[in-house]
Protein backbone atom coordinates (compact mmCIF):
# COMPACT_ATOMS: atom_id res chain seq x y z
CA UNK A 1 0.00 0.00 0.00
CA UNK A 2 1.19 3.28 -0.79
CA UNK A 3 0.04 6.30 1.68
CA UNK A 4 -0.84 9.31 -0.71
CA UNK A 5 -0.14 11.81 1.87
CA UNK A 6 3.22 10.26 2.60
CA UNK A 7 4.21 10.96 -0.93
CA UNK A 8 2.82 14.38 -1.21
CA UNK A 9 4.81 15.10 1.88
CA UNK A 10 8.13 13.30 0.25
CA UNK A 11 7.43 15.49 -2.83
CA UNK A 12 7.05 18.68 -1.22
CA UNK A 13 10.49 17.72 1.20
CA UNK A 14 12.35 17.37 -2.07
CA UNK A 15 11.87 21.05 -3.50
CA UNK A 16 14.87 22.82 -3.08
CA UNK A 17 14.13 25.01 -0.51
CA UNK A 18 12.48 22.86 1.88
CA UNK A 19 15.50 20.01 2.11
CA UNK A 20 18.63 19.70 3.38
CA UNK A 21 20.38 16.66 2.72
CA UNK A 22 22.49 16.66 5.70
CA UNK A 23 19.10 17.04 8.18
CA UNK A 24 17.14 14.33 6.70
CA UNK A 25 20.43 11.68 7.33
CA UNK A 26 20.73 12.74 10.90
CA UNK A 27 16.70 12.51 11.09
CA UNK A 28 18.26 8.81 10.34
CA UNK A 29 21.03 8.29 12.06
CA UNK A 30 19.36 9.05 15.65
CA UNK A 31 15.76 7.52 15.03
CA UNK A 32 17.18 3.91 12.76
CA UNK A 33 20.95 3.69 13.94
CA UNK A 34 20.77 4.76 17.26
CA UNK A 35 18.96 2.28 18.67
CA UNK A 36 20.75 -0.27 16.67
CA UNK A 37 24.31 0.18 18.27
CA UNK A 38 25.25 3.44 16.47
CA UNK A 39 27.02 1.89 13.33
CA UNK A 40 25.73 1.32 9.59
CA UNK A 41 27.64 0.23 6.58
CA UNK A 42 27.76 3.41 3.99
CA UNK A 43 26.38 1.00 1.30
CA UNK A 44 23.30 0.08 3.43
CA UNK A 45 22.96 4.03 4.41
CA UNK A 46 23.25 4.90 0.95
CA UNK A 47 20.33 2.18 0.28
CA UNK A 48 18.28 3.55 2.94
CA UNK A 49 18.75 6.96 2.10
CA UNK A 50 17.51 6.10 -1.79
CA UNK A 51 13.96 5.55 -0.52
CA UNK A 52 13.88 9.27 0.89
CA UNK A 53 15.21 10.43 -2.62
CA UNK A 54 18.64 11.11 -1.57
CA UNK A 55 21.47 10.10 -4.04
CA UNK A 56 24.50 8.21 -3.25
CA UNK A 57 26.42 11.74 -4.18
CA UNK A 58 24.33 13.46 -1.72
CA UNK A 59 24.62 10.95 0.96
CA UNK A 60 28.52 10.89 0.34
CA UNK A 61 29.12 14.41 0.66
CA UNK A 62 26.61 14.73 3.80
CA UNK A 63 28.88 11.78 5.69
CA UNK A 64 31.79 13.51 5.08
CA UNK A 65 30.55 16.60 6.09
CA UNK A 66 29.60 14.75 9.33
CA UNK A 67 32.95 13.19 10.36
CA UNK A 68 34.42 16.99 9.59
CA UNK A 69 32.04 17.67 12.32
CA UNK A 70 32.91 15.15 14.55
CA UNK A 71 29.31 13.36 14.47
CA UNK A 72 30.95 10.27 12.88
CA UNK A 73 33.88 8.50 12.54
CA UNK A 74 35.23 6.02 9.59
CA UNK A 75 36.14 2.65 10.52
CA UNK A 76 37.51 0.19 7.50
CA UNK A 77 36.38 -3.38 7.41
CA UNK A 78 37.91 -4.76 3.94
CA UNK A 79 37.16 -3.21 1.45
CA UNK A 80 34.49 -1.15 3.00
CA UNK A 81 33.58 1.19 5.44
CA UNK A 82 31.27 1.38 8.27
CA UNK A 83 30.32 4.95 10.02
CA UNK A 84 30.05 4.93 13.36
CA UNK A 85 28.96 8.09 16.11
CA UNK A 86 31.25 9.17 17.80
CA UNK A 87 31.22 9.54 21.76
CA UNK A 88 30.77 13.60 21.16
CA UNK A 89 27.78 12.59 18.15
CA UNK A 90 26.25 9.93 20.43
CA UNK A 91 25.84 12.45 23.19
CA UNK A 92 24.18 15.13 20.72
CA UNK A 93 21.75 12.28 19.18
CA UNK A 94 21.21 10.89 23.16
CA UNK A 95 20.10 14.25 24.10
CA UNK A 96 17.90 14.94 21.05
CA UNK A 97 16.41 11.50 22.00
CA UNK A 98 15.12 12.48 25.02
CA UNK A 99 13.65 15.52 24.04
CA UNK A 100 11.60 13.92 20.65
CA UNK A 101 10.90 10.27 22.12
CA UNK A 102 9.69 11.86 25.88
CA UNK A 103 5.85 10.89 26.31
CA UNK A 104 5.43 14.17 28.11
CA UNK A 105 6.77 17.79 28.29
CA UNK A 106 9.07 17.96 31.87
CA UNK A 107 7.34 18.73 34.98
CA UNK A 108 8.45 22.41 35.97
CA UNK A 109 9.45 23.40 39.60
CA UNK A 110 8.75 27.36 39.04
CA UNK A 111 11.96 28.09 38.62
CA UNK A 112 14.54 29.17 36.18
CA UNK A 113 17.33 28.19 35.33
CA UNK A 114 19.72 31.20 33.89
CA UNK A 115 23.46 31.28 32.20
CA UNK A 116 25.21 34.44 32.11
CA UNK A 117 28.37 35.70 30.06
CA UNK A 118 30.20 37.12 32.61
CA UNK A 119 33.26 37.65 31.14
CA UNK A 120 34.55 39.09 27.87
CA UNK A 121 33.84 36.94 24.75
CA UNK A 122 34.89 37.68 20.87
CA UNK A 123 32.09 38.07 18.50
CA UNK A 124 32.90 34.42 16.72
CA UNK A 125 33.10 32.73 20.25
CA UNK A 126 29.95 34.60 21.00
CA UNK A 127 28.00 32.99 18.17
CA UNK A 128 28.89 29.77 18.90
CA UNK A 129 27.87 30.04 22.38
CA UNK A 130 24.49 31.41 21.43
CA UNK A 131 24.07 28.17 18.91
CA UNK A 132 24.94 25.38 21.51
CA UNK A 133 22.67 27.11 24.00
CA UNK A 134 20.12 27.22 21.59
CA UNK A 135 20.64 23.43 20.74
CA UNK A 136 20.30 22.87 24.31
CA UNK A 137 16.62 24.56 24.29
CA UNK A 138 17.85 28.06 26.07
CA UNK A 139 16.13 31.23 25.31
CA UNK A 140 18.73 34.43 25.24
CA UNK A 141 16.67 36.71 27.64
CA UNK A 142 18.93 39.49 27.10
CA UNK A 143 22.33 40.16 25.37
CA UNK A 144 24.69 36.84 27.22
CA UNK A 145 21.78 36.27 29.35
CA UNK A 146 20.24 32.89 28.29
CA UNK A 147 17.28 30.95 30.50
CA UNK A 148 15.10 27.96 30.63
CA UNK A 149 12.52 26.65 32.92
CA UNK A 150 14.12 22.92 33.68
CA UNK A 151 17.76 22.71 32.14
CA UNK A 152 20.13 20.48 34.49
CA UNK A 153 22.82 23.32 34.08
CA UNK A 154 25.33 20.37 35.17
CA UNK A 155 24.60 18.97 31.74
CA UNK A 156 24.49 22.17 30.25
CA UNK A 157 28.12 22.66 31.10
CA UNK A 158 29.35 19.40 30.11
CA UNK A 159 27.73 19.98 26.63
CA UNK A 160 29.60 22.99 26.11
CA UNK A 161 32.68 21.62 27.01
CA UNK A 162 31.74 18.82 24.19
CA UNK A 163 31.39 21.30 21.82
CA UNK A 164 34.44 22.64 22.44
CA UNK A 165 33.44 25.42 23.95
CA UNK A 166 35.36 24.54 27.37
CA UNK A 167 37.66 27.71 26.84
CA UNK A 168 34.67 29.96 27.61
CA UNK A 169 33.10 28.64 30.45
CA UNK A 170 35.10 31.06 33.28
CA UNK A 171 33.16 33.46 31.44
CA UNK A 172 30.04 31.90 32.29
CA UNK A 173 27.81 32.15 35.60
CA UNK A 174 24.97 29.51 36.02
CA UNK A 175 22.03 30.68 38.26
CA UNK A 176 19.12 28.88 39.38
CA UNK A 177 15.91 31.40 40.72
CA UNK A 178 12.55 31.87 41.35
CA UNK A 179 10.41 34.25 39.57
CA UNK A 180 11.13 36.69 42.74
CA UNK A 181 14.15 36.92 41.99
CA UNK A 182 13.43 38.58 38.02
CA UNK A 183 10.80 40.57 39.49
CA UNK A 184 12.87 43.54 36.72
CA UNK A 185 12.51 41.43 33.51
CA UNK A 186 8.75 41.20 34.67
CA UNK A 187 5.87 38.30 33.93
CA UNK A 188 6.61 34.90 33.34
CA UNK A 189 4.49 35.54 30.14
CA UNK A 190 6.72 38.41 29.54
CA UNK A 191 10.01 36.27 29.95
CA UNK A 192 8.82 33.69 27.63
CA UNK A 193 8.04 36.45 24.76
CA UNK A 194 11.31 37.88 25.09
CA UNK A 195 13.67 34.45 25.31
CA UNK A 196 11.20 32.47 22.73
CA UNK A 197 9.37 33.11 19.39
CA UNK A 198 6.10 30.84 20.30
CA UNK A 199 4.14 32.41 17.32
CA UNK A 200 6.20 30.87 14.71
CA UNK A 201 6.41 27.51 16.43
CA UNK A 202 3.07 27.28 17.38
CA UNK A 203 2.55 27.71 13.19
CA UNK A 204 5.31 24.59 12.99
CA UNK A 205 3.32 22.79 15.07
CA UNK A 206 -0.07 23.89 12.75
CA UNK A 207 1.72 22.80 9.59
CA UNK A 208 2.74 19.17 10.87
CA UNK A 209 -0.68 18.22 12.08
CA UNK A 210 -2.08 19.20 8.74
CA UNK A 211 0.73 17.03 7.22
CA UNK A 212 0.15 14.02 9.59
CA UNK A 213 -3.40 13.67 10.44
CA UNK A 214 -4.57 12.90 7.54
CA UNK A 215 -1.20 9.65 7.41
CA UNK A 216 -2.48 8.71 10.71
CA UNK A 217 -6.20 8.68 9.53
CA UNK A 218 -4.97 6.38 6.69
CA UNK A 219 -3.25 4.20 8.48
CA UNK A 220 -5.91 3.86 11.70
CA UNK A 221 -8.28 3.12 8.52
CA UNK A 222 -5.92 0.06 7.53
CA UNK A 223 -7.23 -1.46 11.20
CA UNK A 224 -4.42 -5.00 11.43
CA UNK A 225 -3.55 -4.88 7.56
CA UNK A 226 0.33 -4.76 7.76
CA UNK A 227 2.01 -1.43 5.91
CA UNK A 228 4.75 -2.30 3.45
CA UNK A 229 7.57 -2.17 5.27
CA UNK A 230 9.36 0.47 2.93
CA UNK A 231 6.41 2.63 3.41
CA UNK A 232 6.28 2.44 6.62
CA UNK A 233 9.97 3.01 7.03
CA UNK A 234 9.30 6.09 4.67
CA UNK A 235 6.68 7.47 6.68
CA UNK A 236 8.43 7.26 10.02
CA UNK A 237 11.82 8.73 8.39
CA UNK A 238 9.55 11.51 7.23
CA UNK A 239 7.59 12.61 10.16
CA UNK A 240 10.52 12.22 12.96
CA UNK A 241 12.59 14.62 10.98
CA UNK A 242 9.67 16.82 10.41
CA UNK A 243 9.34 16.75 14.10
CA UNK A 244 13.01 16.94 15.28
CA UNK A 245 13.05 19.82 13.61
CA UNK A 246 10.57 21.30 15.46
CA UNK A 247 11.51 20.15 19.20
CA UNK A 248 14.81 20.94 18.92
CA UNK A 249 13.53 24.53 18.73
CA UNK A 250 11.05 24.16 21.68
CA UNK A 251 12.12 25.21 25.06
CA UNK A 252 9.25 22.59 26.01
CA UNK A 253 7.99 24.86 28.37
CA UNK A 254 5.45 23.92 31.23
CA UNK A 255 1.77 24.26 30.30
CA UNK A 256 1.10 27.24 32.56
CA UNK A 257 3.79 28.89 30.60
CA UNK A 258 2.27 28.27 27.31
CA UNK A 259 -0.70 29.44 25.67
CA UNK A 260 -3.84 27.90 25.75
CA UNK A 261 -4.46 25.10 23.03
CA UNK A 262 -0.95 24.14 22.22
CA UNK A 263 -0.25 22.75 19.22
CA UNK A 264 3.05 21.60 20.56
CA UNK A 265 1.28 18.89 22.61
CA UNK A 266 -1.47 17.34 20.08
CA UNK A 267 1.52 17.13 17.79
CA UNK A 268 3.61 15.00 20.31
CA UNK A 269 0.14 13.14 20.74
CA UNK A 270 0.19 12.30 16.90
CA UNK A 271 3.44 11.21 16.71
CA UNK A 272 3.67 8.75 19.65
CA UNK A 273 0.82 7.16 18.13
CA UNK A 274 1.79 6.79 14.52
CA UNK A 275 4.81 5.99 15.28
CA UNK A 276 4.03 3.10 17.49
CA UNK A 277 1.64 1.90 14.54
CA UNK A 278 4.71 2.33 12.45
CA UNK A 279 6.78 0.49 14.20
CA UNK A 280 6.90 -3.18 13.76
CA UNK A 281 6.44 -2.52 9.72
CA UNK A 282 10.01 0.27 9.57
CA UNK A 283 11.52 -2.44 11.94
CA UNK A 284 11.31 -4.95 9.55
CA UNK A 285 12.43 -3.31 6.49
CA UNK A 286 15.45 -2.01 9.08
CA UNK A 287 15.93 -6.11 9.37
CA UNK A 288 15.87 -5.98 5.74
CA UNK A 289 18.23 -2.71 4.98
CA UNK A 290 20.36 -1.56 7.90
CA UNK A 291 23.52 -3.92 7.66
CA UNK A 292 27.02 -3.12 9.24
CA UNK A 293 30.29 -3.40 6.45
CA UNK A 294 30.77 -7.46 7.40
CA UNK A 295 26.78 -7.99 6.45
CA UNK A 296 25.70 -8.44 10.17
CA UNK A 297 21.79 -6.98 11.35
CA UNK A 298 22.60 -5.01 13.91
CA UNK A 299 19.81 -5.67 16.61
CA UNK A 300 17.17 -2.86 18.44
CA UNK A 301 18.25 -1.94 22.01
CA UNK A 302 15.82 -1.02 24.38
CA UNK A 303 16.72 2.80 23.03
CA UNK A 304 13.90 2.02 20.91
CA UNK A 305 11.22 -0.17 22.83
CA UNK A 306 11.21 2.80 25.49
CA UNK A 307 10.26 5.96 22.85
CA UNK A 308 7.33 7.19 24.10
CA UNK A 309 6.65 4.87 27.05
CA UNK A 310 5.99 6.53 30.60
CA UNK A 311 8.44 6.36 32.74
Amino acid sequence: MTLASVQQRLEALHQPSRIAAGSLIVSVLGDAVLPRGGGIWLGSLIGLMDVLGLNERLVRTSVFRLVKDEWLQTEVVGRRSNYLLTPVGRRRFEEASAHIYAARAPQWDHRWQLVSVVGELDVRTRESLRRSMAWQGFGELSMGVFVHPSADLAACMDSLQSDGLGSVLPALMPLVASHAGLGHVGSNADMVQRAWDLNHLAQGYVEFLATYQPVLDEVQAMGRKRLEPATAFLARSLMIHDYRRLLLRDPELPAELLPTLWPGEQARALCRTLYQRLLPDSEAYLDQQLKLANGSVPSATQLLTQRFREH
